[in-house]
């Protein structure tokens, strides 16, 4: 009798853990099936190496998440993807990024054993970048949960982009990595590194002996270094440019440094940096949505792509919107200036040969993730770069700064398949990178009406729960 027992609890466990494994294999699975060997044909690669020759009408195998051939045998058994007429490049890169996590609001109330109030489905958030191209981005305030996260992608149960991730150190007063003296920034950095940090990003509040001493301490832990220009430097900003502060997150971080706007200053700027070797990351986009919700919430409530964001965010940008909230004619004057000037910027950093990488700040109000980058795509042509550089500063750049140019950045054998098969020629067109056809994100391959039907998903799910996630009411959930 106990044998009896003791078989039929052990089926009935099997039982569970298939189901349990069903139920997973569900989220896992639910972007593609497990298809893991591709054949593109006849299609037009544009492989953003150096010399970046198109290879007309060429035949891409894919085999377990690489580009394994590049116009050889065609073996046998695969998935044939139509290329004829299209144009293959990598995918893209979003320097600049803060992804909604899972979090507690009722953090300072809670027991010590609390988890998070409020969660976020993580395939929801990284399917706005897959559906516009973005396969791998770099989070520029990261904390544990974006660790949780990306490891969520590695491990296969979402599928979403590569994810660089840096620790943020600031001065003054408040919560987070605080430094305000040069022994405890060594510190900060130490210790960020020992958390799995490789970049630190330094922020507005930090006086001078301290950020020096972050820049010097992440060089020697082998850590790179980037973030705004510390309000401490103004009026001599010559000696931010100390040897491994390797870029500035934001255009708008040298406005701040100029009184009148001048393309004078914008070349003296260019200089300062291309001597430093101090990259920049655009963020044109990010004072575009500043400007607009400083003169309307309209502009925000009318986004075609607010529909995707988890209510609470879509509410909080609406209702608790602190750009708005400071909004006056003196305010909209002043940022008006800085999206002028940063058009300056762009234009005589790239003449001066300062990298540029595309950035988009995702996650402010307004500035929605993947989509945020196409339009920034746009807006840097229209700041005087080429089609071609545009594209180089999503794709090849960023990964040489990244350090993971031997894996991404370029379509060439060898490479993981992090690519997008588009319609149209995105060098005639920078628009065209809207033409998606189908993206390769890690050898996965999710097509157009995939991806169609998956943003719908999840425009009826937030429209569902719309009302069920206020701002005002986080801290109650």
């Amino acid at each position: 009798m106990t044998t009896k027992i003791l078989n039929i609890s052990f089926v009935l466990l099997v039982i569970i853990l298939n189901g349990c494994t069903t139920s997973s294999g569900i989220h896992k699975n639910k972007l593609q099936k497990d298809i893991i060997l591709f054949v593109i044909k006849d299609v037009n690669i544009i492989p953003m190496t150096k010399e970046n020759k198109i290879i007309e009408n060429a035949t891409v195998v894919i085999n377990d998440s690489k580009i394994v051939s590049i116009n050889e045998r065609i073996p046998d058994g695969a998935k044939i993807i139509d290329g004829k007429g299209k144009w293959l490049i990598p995918g893209l890169i979003d320097m600049h990024v803060h992804t909604p996590t899972d979090n507690n609001y009722k953090y300072e109330k809670s027991s010590p054993t609390q988890g998070a109030n409020v969660f976020i489905d993580t395939q929801d958030v990284m399917l706005l970048y897959i559906a516009n191209g973005v396969t791998t981005v770099f989070e520029l305030n990261a904390r544990a949960p974006h660790f949780s996260q990306r490891n969520e992608i590695a491990k296969g149960i979402v599928i979403g982009p590569r994810m660089a991730l840096a620790a943020l150190i600031d001065g003054g007063e408040g919560n987070g990595r605080i430094a305000n003296n040069a022994n405890d920034g060594r510190q900060a950095v130490r210790s960020a590194k020992a958390e799995g940090y490789r970049f630190i990003k330094v922020y507005s509040a930090l006086n001078i002996e301290t950020f020096k001493a972050i820049v010097d301490e992440a060089h020697k832990q082998g850590l790179k270094v980037l973030g705004h220009i510390p309000d401490a430097f103004a009026g001599h900003l010559e000696e931010v440019f100390i040897p491994h502060f390797d870029m500035v997150a934001h255009t708008e971080e040298y406005s701040k440094q100029s009184q009148n706007k001048t393309t004078e200053d914008a070349k003296y700027f260019a200089k300062l940096a291309k001597d430093n070797n101090t990259w920049l990351t655009s963020s044109l986009t990010t004072m575009i949505w500043i400007g607009k919700q400083l003169r309307s919430i309209d502009y925000v409530r009318n986004s075609p792509t607010l529909k995707y964001l988890h209510p609470l965010t879509r509410d909080k940008w609406l209702t608790s919107n602190s750009y708005f909230e400071r909004t006056s004619p003196e305010f909209i004057a002043h940022i008006d200036t800085f999206i002028d000037f940063q058009k300056k910027m762009i234009k005589e950093f790239n003449d001066a040969g300062v990298p540029i990488v595309a950035g988009t700040d995702a996650g402010i109000p307004g500035v929605v993730g993947g989509f945020a980058l196409q339009d920034e795509l746009g807006l840097m042509v229209d700041a005087g770069m080429t089609n071609e550089e545009v594209l180089i500063s999503a794709t090849r750049l960023p990964a040489e700064w990244l350090g993971i140019d031997d894996e991404v950045g370029t379509v060439e054998k060898g490479k993981y398949a992090d690519l997008i098969l588009l319609d149209q020629n995105p060098l005639e067109n920078i628009k065209n990178t809207q033409t998606i056809n189908g993206v390769f994100v890690n050898g996965k391959w999710i097509d157009k009406n995939r991806i169609k039907k998956l943003l719908s998903e999840l425009e009826r799910k937030n429209s569902k729960n719309q009302d069920k996630f206020k701002w005002k009411e986080r801290m109650n959930y």
